[in-house]
């Protein structure tokens, strides 16, 4: 009996291993991701101590656009939209800390004031002393603090999908709980899991092209940036947008997508009671990252509002 009960273990022990090997998905080396996704060496910027993947293209006589993106992503996210507008535009995006090609941030700190300190410093250090921000998910929840807090260097305001009021495990003031499956997710990270997770922000699950997921795939696993995306979870703390947007008088452009799983489109009726300025276009068939799914379309609407 003693001798069947340890084959059992002994085959329970083997297949726990063998899973967790099978599963386990080690850090890609930054040399060769900057080989894939880097533009040019001097898109690395050193912030004081590492370094900041940021793109710098267009016409530099222009209004100046910003770019911020979301959760998980990059500013490759935003690369057909730059394409377009940057015979216009001087365009600006850039990997927040711990994101894309750049590198974690050295003091651990992923709050949202550490990234609108940031987000001042990359303006004082490129000479631009004002300009249209856009901002997708938590690009847009720091998009509108920013301007709150700002109000003389932002032109104008584009939030897609904007992150920041309150919902089920996210209430104001307070850290969320998170889920220990993001802490295992520093060791195991499938592709097909991250599809699954990834497919969520589309309307249409088929425009996740094979080419875009393996983007987000590679750039996740750039050494640290895993950690850093739980600890910007874990960091993030929401306050009540209501006294910041009161604020903000500037004109602002929300774009929804009504297909959207991870802020839902109703939101937009608390902005735009807020806001004093502020118009939405939404997209029927589009989610999350509408300029992501589905460039072209969503671009028109943008196009509009920069040239009033």
């Amino acid at each position: 009996m003693k001798s069947m009960l340890y084959t059992i273990l002994l085959v329970i022990l083997a297949a726990f291993v063998g899973l967790t090997i099978w599963l386990w998905t080690p850090d890609i080396g930054r040399s060769k991701l900057e080989a894939t996704y880097l533009r040019a060496p001097e898109d690395l910027i050193d912030m004081g101590g590492f370094r900041l993947h940021v793109r710098d293209s267009g016409n530099r006589g222009a209004p100046v656009i910003i770019m911020l993106h979301g959760f998980g992503s990059s500013l490759h996210t935003f690369e057909p939209w730059a394409r377009a507008l940057e015979s216009e535009y001087r365009v600006i995006r850039f990997d927040l800390p711990g994101s894309g090609l750049s590198d974690p941030d050295p003091s651990g700190v992923y709050t949202d004031v550490r990234s609108m300190e940031l987000l001042q410093q990359l303006m004082d250090r490129l000479d631009v002393q004002s300009a249209v921000l856009i901002g997708n998910s938590i690009g847009g929840r720091l998009a509108w603090r920013f301007a709150a807090s700002h109000l003389d260097r932002v032109m104008k305001l584009v939030l897609i999908s904007p992150d920041g009021f309150a919902s089920p495990g996210f209430e104001y003031g307070r850290r969320p709980e998170v889920p220990a499956v993001m802490n295992l997710m520093r060791f195991v990270l499938p592709k097909t899991l991250l599809r699954q997770n990834i497919v969520a922000a589309y309307g249409d699950p088929d425009a996740l092209t094979e080419e875009t997921l393996q983007r987000y795939h590679a750039l996740l696993l750039a050494p640290g940036n895993r950690l850093a995306m739980v600890e910007r979870m874990r960091q993030t703390v929401l306050v009540d947008p209501e006294p910041f947007l009161r604020k903000i008088e500037i004109p602002v452009l929300l774009l929804w997508g009504e297909k959207d799983a991870m802020v839902p489109a109703s939101n937009a009726s608390d902005y735009l009671r807020v806001l004093s300025n502020a118009e939405l276009v939404s997209f029927p068939s589009l989610g999350h990252v509408p300029h992501e799914e589905a460039p072209e379309p969503s671009l028109a609407p943008l196009r509009k509002f920069l040239a009033k």
